[in-house]
């Protein structure tokens, strides 16, 4: 673990890189500094410097993606200033983004970056990264809210996006985390309770933060000019191997865009993620997972779980229908290109595609889950959905369910192997069923191509056995605020090596308490 002086270290690295900023350089922004709340027709942004805090502490500092950035320690000693938006350098010109987006399938016009700011780019070797204070303070996109953020929802996406990153998940990640000092007003389930919660920020990273939502703004605004010349700067700085001319160039792109989203989607799927709020302006250009807010990973298989209570009664960014909206977002992002081509066709054709490449590699991705040489018939894809239907019958923990297939023998007595994934008792129906399953699968598995150990390495290397379950981070979130950051410190050290062999009590079910626990099992937008 690095020490506290070598974090301070780096935090002066930091502060003496010289920050570039080709976004803000590029294209037109409001450039007065203003903070009120207001709409900025025919920018992409609005230069604004984040808000000074009192007390800033130094929580956390991911060393590994700092040294990727390019930082390692220094000699020289420097406070956390500028991590908590305290400090801004003179190569920094910082800003918030103005996009829309559809949300909860409804535009809801201009949006933008209502609580974060981005301070500006490094440049690395063979690419950039635009570094983000989310928690900063008010912008002139914070509409009625004040743009700070809660300890609570910046630990949450603090350890969540770096436990995605070590899963293998596309993902933004997050460099540091800092307490504020001064306390911040939520109403979480938006019920009229208002509490004072202490405050954070978190320092996230990633090539882009661009949305789809930044390309829809424009074409709502009719702003074509803008479109055009965002859409070709960043298939220029982000997907540079997209060849062709005009029109060709741009549906290559959007292909691209496409494929990303799907590989993003059935990275979730795999590990059992749920986003819980897919709106269009939650959606990354570049596939990545963005915006952490009232996220779960599956306990108990439930696909129409959602953790957002903002999400009910409706249930419409579920567990199970996170790959269509991935597609009703990707026809919201084909309409703001629309403008840009003769007619529709072309594009209508790519989202068609989305579809064959989405099934194609989700079936592939379970195959392995399941140890399969390949999906090879309608039996295998038969299997995988007697999985799916075994799973959701069952109430059987999605994680634990796949580590113990992993190394299942016989179905001598699958129900006394498999009870460390069970949430009840099952009745002799449910034992039959669990127990013509697992011959089934012991039968599948025998005809693969190669040896049963080879399989068993294929399926540890794409299951996980340590997820980062939302009782874990209520722990470790009620410890911090009492000045324990003893289970905090443990989910870091446990995030980064998810696929190895682990026991104790992170590795097991959701205990009993958590199930209906609020800010736990039951989470709002304001998480």
């Amino acid at each position: 673990m690095k020490s506290l002086m070598d974090i301070t270290n780096v935090c002066h690295q930091i502060s003496k890189a010289s920050f570039k900023n080709s976004f803000v350089n590029k294209f037109p922004g409001d450039l007065s500094g203003e903070k009120s709340t207001r709409s900025t027709p025919k920018v992409l942004y609005s230069t604004v410097d984040p808000s000074p805090v009192k007390r800033p502490k130094l929580l956390a500092w991911s060393e590994s993606l700092g040294k990727e950035l390019g930082l390692s320690p220094s000699h020289d000693q420097v406070d956390v200033a500028l991590l908590a938006g305290s400090l801004v350098v003179e190569s920094m010109i910082p800003y918030a983004a103005c996009y829309g987006g559809h949300q909860f399938g409804h535009w809801s016009g201009q949006l933008g970056d209502g609580r974060a700011i981005t301070l500006g780019e490094l440049h690395c070797e063979h690419s950039h990264f635009e570094i983000q204070l989310k928690g900063a303070g008010p912008t002139p996109y914070s509409r009625r809210a004040d743009g700070r953020a809660v300890l609570r929802s910046s630990v949450r996406e603090y350890l969540m996006s770096e436990a995605m990153h070590y899963l293998g998940v596309p993902t933004t990640r997050a460099l540091s985390l800092v307490s504020s000092g001064e306390s911040v007003t939520r109403d979480m389930f938006y019920t009229g309770d208002l509490k004072d919660e202490p405050g954070a920020i978190v320092a996230r990273v990633a090539p882009s933060f661009l949305r789809f939502g930044s390309f829809e703004i424009l074409a709502a605004r009719e702003e074509y000019e803008n479109l055009v010349e965002l859409v070709e700067w960043t298939i220029d700085n982000f997907y540079p191997e997209i060849i062709g001319e005009g029109e060709e160039r741009i549906l290559n792109w959007f292909k691209e865009v496409c494929e990303r989203t799907a590989d993003m989607i059935i990275h979730w799927l795999r590990v059992g993620f749920v986003h819980g709020v897919m709106n269009s302006d939650n959606m990354s250009i570049l596939g990545l997972t963005i915006d952490y807010g009232p996220f779960s990973m599956l306990d108990d298989y439930n696909p129409m779980f959602t953790p957002n209570t903002t999400d009910l009664p409706g249930r419409r960014y579920a567990f199970s229908k996170q790959a269509s909206i991935g597609q009703w977002n990707l026809e919201r992002l084909a309409e703001s290109l629309a403008p840009l081509f003769d007619n529709n066709i072309k594009l209508e054709a790519i989202l068609v595609g989305y579809q064959s490449y989405f099934s194609e590699n989700f079936y592939s991705m379970m195959g392995k889950k399941l140890g399969l040489d390949e999906v090879k018939s309608d039996d295998d894809h038969q299997l995988i959905s007697q999985t799916d239907q075994l799973l959701r019958k069952l109430n059987f923990d999605m994680t634990l369910f796949f580590n113990l297939l992993s190394d299942v023998e016989s179905a001598s007595d699958p129900v006394s192997y498999f009870e460390p994934a069970l949430y009840r008792e099952l009745n002799t129906e449910e034992k039959k069923i669990l127990t013509d399953y697992i011959d089934l699968y012991l039968d599948r598995i025998s005809k693969n191509s190669f040896s049963r150990r080879a399989s068993i390495e294929i399926m540890k290397k794409i299951n996980p056995t340590f997820i980062l379950r939302n009782h874990l981070l209520f722990n470790a979130i009620e410890a911090l605020a009492r000045g324990d950051n003893g289970p905090f410190e443990e989910l870091r050290e446990e995030i980064v090596n998810p696929y190895a062999k682990k026991s104790g009590a992170l590795v097991k079910r959701r205990p009993n308490w958590a199930k209906n626990t609020p800010g736990c099992s039951t989470l709002s937008c304001s998480s």
